[in-house]
């Protein structure tokens, strides 16, 4: 499964919460993300940043490619499991 560094963006979100004069807390932190971020990775960011001002690293999976793609991936990985399939069946009869 392909993940994604989203520490660099909290971090930066953060920073940007602390120069408006906002206290970060979940709700800022997940409104201003890009991407989606599970609440316990948020939660733990927060208390991180809040006793030791710093982010940790915090990846989430990355859906690099859209559903129609995965699913003609797949396809072609089927038919070319069928075709192995029928040469070894060939080979043994």
């Amino acid at each position: 499964m392909l993940t994604k560094d989203v520490s660099q963006e909290l971090e930066q979100i953060i920073k940007a919460l602390i120069q408006e004069g906002k206290e970060p807390t979940v709700a800022l932190v997940k409104a201003r993300l890009k991407t989606s971020v599970p609440m316990p990775a948020l939660i733990s960011t927060i208390k991180s940043w809040k006793s030791s001002q710093r982010v940790p690293k915090v990846e989430v999976s990355s859906e690099s490619k859209t559903e129609p793609d995965r699913i003609a991936e797949l396809e072609a990985q089927v038919k070319d499991l069928q075709q192995r399939l029928a040469a070894i069946e060939a080979k043994l009869l």
